[in-house]
Order: structure tokens, then C-alpha cells, then sequence
């Protein structure tokens, strides 16, 4: 029988509540850690590429604990938390003279995926200091990449997990709930997309992002272990008009409703974002929605 619990997709049922009282019952000196590990390894509750889902497991297990469903045990410890106060990304200088010229001129142009190598510091280097939004440390699967122009490095994007619920993108796709909850991890998201301000290139931007959509599905595929069927992004409305992606084929699919997704109000309470759509395959619909189309 279905409670009313749901985590991050997975519904709880009188069964696995069963299942793990069971298990804290079998196991009286573990931590909630070690539960969670042995509870991820008995339900195969594992990301794409094999890793368990501990850290899911263990919100799921206290949200069970909270609603009165399990007692789990005290905590042993508290470990400090990385992304708390976590400070700004050192300022590294680079070379900022001019760079004005034809697309043609600069080419051929590197594409460098940065994250865990000795390159991420410089990464998020550049975007705290001339992205808008600043450098946000992301979670879940993402990918960073810095462009070359010869050894100068000229732009900066960033990829990450798709967010949940798009309306407009959603009925675009045409997946359930369900196909959504299963498949969301075939969406990629462009969240950083940055040209350095000393740069003058022509087309540059939307050559990139051309670019872009075979390298994020490469690198994807091996440092994830599964594929990639479709990119999006969000333009902020009030500053841009979306005319890189555009050119590079992407597809305007409508906005945002400008509410965040645990809002509560049903009222706009930040700026309204132009949703874009990249379909990396012609029948990405079919993979997305579980082979239904």
C-alpha cells in the first residue's frame, strides 16, 4: 500500500517501510550512513553509472523518520559540510588583451572538459569574476569546459542535471509523470555560458554551442555511463534575447513561470526565463518516454 511519502520520485510503500524497520532492527549498532548503504545495495538504488544513491537514500530514510513511518538511530556525528560557507573562487589572472577577428581566424578552437583536473580552479575562477550570476558550486552530474583559442582560454559553459518539471518543455516532450521521473537523467542543462568580455568574435557563440552538443554527449557518456538525448537551457528575458542559441538551431519552446520549484505562492517571484530545446537525436522522444513513441 502507497503512503504518503514520495522522495525525489521514489513513493513509499507499507512494504519497503516494513522492510527497512526490518533492517534497523537487524542492524542496531550502524550508523544512518551505514543503513543507507545497506539499504541503497538491497533495493539496487544506484545512479547510471553504478555509484549507490547514498545521499538520496538517506533523505528518503529521514523524511520516513520525520513523518513517524521509522526511528532511526541518533547521529553519531555531524561532519562539516563542504558547501557551507564555502568561499568565493580565487581571483587567477590571465591574459586580458583584445581579441577581435573573424571566426576563421582564431580556429582551430579546444574544447576542454575541466571538471577534476587542474584546470576547474581557472573554471570557476573566470565565471565568479565575469559571469552575471557568478560561480555556483553545482550538484549531481555536471561537466565544465573552457574553450582555447591556441593557449588562450576565451569562453566557459557548464552542464548539469536538468531541472525536474519544465511545463513547456515537458509538453513538448509529451513523457508522464512517470517517464519523466525514470528518464530525466538524459536532459542535460546548459547553466554557464560565458564569452570572456575581451573577446570580439563574430558568430562565436552560436558555433560553439554547435560545437558543444557533440562534445557534452561524448563526455557524458564516458564519465556517466549513459547517454545523453536532449539539452536545455533558460535565458533570462530581461537582459537577453536568446539569439545564439537560436542561430544554432535551437528551439524556443515558451517561459518560465518565473515561480522556483518548491514555491508555494502560485505567484512570479523571480524574472521569467525563455526556455530553449536541443534534441540530440531524431527519436529522442522515443527514449524518453520509454520506447512508448
Amino acid at each position: 500500500m502507497e503512503l504518503p511519502i514520495r522522495y525525489r520520485g521514489r513513493q513509499a510503500t507499507s512494504q519497503e517501510v516494513a522492510f527497512i524497520r526490518r533492517l534497523i532492527a537487524q542492524n542496531p549498532d550502524d550508523s544512518r550512513r551505514a543503513l543507507s548503504v545497506k539499504l541503497c545495495k538491497a533495493l539496487n538504488w544506484v545512479q547510471p553509472n553504478g555509484t549507490l544513491r547514498d545521499m538520496v537514500c538517506r533523505g528518503y530514510m529521514l523524511a520516513l523518520d520525520r513523518a513517524g513511518y521509522i526511528g532511526l538511530p541518533a547521529k553519531k556525528c555531524s561532519p562539516p559540510n563542504p558547501l557551507v560557507d564555502r568561499k568565493k573562487p580565487a581571483q587567477i589572472g590571465i591574459d586580458q588583451s583584445p581579441i577581435s577577428s573573424g571566426l576563421k581566424n582564431i580556429r582551430p578552437l579546444k574544447l576542454r572538459q575541466v571538471r577534476r583536473s587542474r584546470l576547474e580552479k581557472l573554471y570557476n575562477s573566470l565565471i565568479e569574476a565575469h559571469h552575471y550570476l557568478g560561480y555556483c558550486q553545482p550538484v549531481g552530474e555536471h561537466l565544465k569546459y573552457i574553450v582555447f583559442a591556441d593557449q588562450r582560454p576565451i569562453a566557459c559553459l557548464a552542464w548539469s542535471s536538468a531541472a525536474r518539471h519544465i511545463g513547456c518543455r515537458d509538453r513538448f516532450i509529451g513523457w508522464s509523470a512517470d517517464s519523466r521521473r525514470k528518464h530525466i537523467h538524459l536532459i542535460a542543462y546548459n547553466t554557464r555560458f560565458l564569452i570572456l568580455p575581451w573577446v570580439r568574435v563574430p558568430y562565436l557563440a552560436s558555433h560553439l554551442l554547435a560545437q558543444m552538443a557533440k562534445a557534452v554527449a561524448v563526455d557524458w557518456q564516458r564519465v556517466y555511463n549513459h547517454r545523453l538525448y536532449y539539452l536545455e537551457t533558460f535565458v533570462d528575458k530581461d537582459r537577453f534575447a536568446g539569439s545564439c542559441y537560436k542561430a544554432a538551431n535551437w528551439i524556443y519552446l515558451g517561459d518560465t513561470t518565473g515561480r522556483g520549484k518548491n514555491d508555494q505562492s502560485k505567484k512570479a517571484n523571480r524574472s521569467i526565463k525563455a526556455v530553449f530545446g536541443y534534441p540530440l537525436t531524431t527519436d529522442f522522444r522515443r527514449h524518453l518516454c520509454g520506447g512508448r513513441q
